[in-house]
């Protein structure tokens, strides 16, 4: 089987062969395997491979199918899905790519996990990130980078960059990452695959290593608009679990308007997004975009969200605080990783946290410890708080007159290796247009819109509280329109075949 003639495979066509038995549940897993094992040494998408396991579960699948109705089988009946390794999975490694947890393997799964399995779908391995999840570009993994499919020499984004680039690369056909402040919607842009952020509380946090726990929220990245919806579709609904999680259903299909009914929908352009900084060349796919949808009758207006310039300064004053409450607790006495030429306890702490730690990580718990000092808890946190706030009430405003918002991902295209990483306030900037919709906790979706010097572009539709549905609207309508196909980059291959 060659992987090209699965470039354009849906998850319901996976599963139509599955169930027409014409391929089995163990041969889809050895077609993943052998990818991985192509590609990856020069990607570097995956932390680990369930190598060990994955083949025997499938097998176990394919002896179910065989006593099963095939149209009873599970939605994600024998998919294997890669898994950011910030997300717990049972007996499988959990590092949140930090030296800190290098062997640590949690006793349980993480709601979502749970939920995946409870649908049929497989473990294919742990994606490489930045380490906990703090970057823009997964060069912060403490067990080196991932690279862009699209070209070796720049980074894929972060800090989802494994699960997005291993995506776009077909390692997997779909995987799950992590969004914080765009850690999910700037690497999917960045590879030309589907990113969405949900609602805060509409995805099961329980089993997600915390950075920001107001801000932290899982969500699926895949190659379609339509396998984002199926994705979103099992992982989404209320958990006792997660006292943070909202009491939603789970979110269905039948939530998506009809095609005519996109078509009336209002769409705002937020003048703020598309000022000066942001490459000529995004502006222009953008504007392709615009074109499309003032054809299809799709009435847009221009808005403004003012507060926009602030929230990059506020989300490094909160999250970072946020984070270095949680980190707390790695201290080597638990679990993890432990300084071992200490010789008394204080030491061992002060040793364990200064090894084990990536710099970073280290610059965002000084950052956020100071903010929550004694005589700066008002100074700073208190007043990033403030501008949450206002930031959320732009949304609200805007949302008066427009059903959704229009914006790019990211105001540059991916970068090349080492171009930022002197100057962390440079990397920030490659969030600052996801970092205000993660601020407000609405959902937002990136989604590839074209390409520029042979890189994706990626578009950014943004909408009110639980308003998915709207969101894969209009998705589905630019991606049909657009028709740029899933991606499917040139990278050289090793010609070693060892899963046959």
């Amino acid at each position: 089987m060659d992987i090209k003639e699965f470039k354009d495979f849906s998850l319901e066509d996976y599963q139509k062969l599955i169930k027409n038995r014409e391929i089995s549940v163990k041969e889809l897993a050895q077609l993943f395997l052998q990818r991985i094992e192509n590609v990856d040494p020069y990607l570097h998408a995956f932390l680990f491979v369930n190598r060990e396991s994955i083949l025997d579960e499938a097998q176990s699948l394919d002896e179910q199918l065989e006593k099963a109705n095939p149209e009873e089988i599970p939605p994600l009946f024998g998919i294997p899905i890669a898994i950011k390794d910030n997300i717990c999975t049972q007996n499988i490694p959990t590092t949140c790519a930090s030296k800190i947890l290098e062997g640590f393997i949690p006793p349980y799964d993480a709601t979502v996990v749970s939920r995946l399995k409870a649908q049929g779908a497989l473990i294919l391995g742990k994606t490489n990130m930045d380490e906990f999840a703090m970057g823009s570009s997964t060069e912060n993994s403490a067990f080196g980078p991932t690279r862009n499919p699209f070209d070796l020499n720049r980074v894929p984004g972060g800090s989802s960059g494994g699960s997005s680039a291993c995506v776009s690369a077909l390692e997997a056909p779909v995987s799950l990452g992590s969004d914080t402040g765009g850690s999910i919607r700037q690497p999917a842009a960045f590879c030309g695959v589907v990113g969405l952020r949900p609602t805060y509380g509409r995805v099961s946090r329980f089993g997600l290593v915390s950075f920001a726990s107001s801000l932290d929220q899982i969500g699926p990245i895949t190659r379609t608009v339509k396998d984002c919806v199926t994705i979103f579709e099992v992982i989404s609904g209320k958990d006792e679990k997660d006292s943070t999680c909202a009491p939603y259903p789970a979110f269905q299909a039948q939530e998506i308007p009809s095609r005519e009914e996109v078509k009336k929908l209002k769409v705002g352009l937020p003048r703020e997004y598309f000022s000066e900084g942001v490459d000529s060349e995004i502006i222009e796919s953008i504007q392709n975009t615009i074109d499309f949808l003032e054809k299809e009758g799709i009435k847009l207006v221009e808005v403004s969200l003012p507060h926009t310039v602030y929230a990059l300064e506020a989300y490094y004053i909160v999250a970072p605080s946020e984070a270095s409450s949680n980190l707390a607790r790695y201290d080597g006495v638990l679990y993890g990783f432990r300084a071992q030429e200490a010789a008394e306890l204080q030491e061992m702490y002060f040793k364990t946290r200064t090894q084990g730690f990536g710099k970073e990580v280290k610059r965002r718990i000084i950052l956020g410890t100071y903010s929550l000092s004694s005589g700066y808890y008002d100074e700073f946190y208190l007043k990033g708080m403030k501008v949450r706030t206002l930031v959320r009430q732009d949304f609200e405003k805007a949302f008066e007159v427009c059903d959704l918002l229009l914006t790019p991902v990211s105001p540059c295209l991916p970068f090349l290796f080492g171009e930022r990483t002197q100057d962390p306030y440079q990397m920030y900037l490659a969030d600052v247009f996801t970092i205000p919709s993660a601020m407000a906790g609405i959902p937002a979706l990136s989604i590839n819109c074209g390409y520029a010097r042979s890189l994706p572009v990626g578009l950014q539709i943004i909408g009110r509280p639980f308003q998915e549905g709207l969101l894969f609207g209009l998705g589905l309508l630019i991606e049909e329109g657009l028709a740029l196909g899933a991606p499917f980059p040139e990278i050289p291959l090793r010609k070693e075949n060892t899963y046959e």
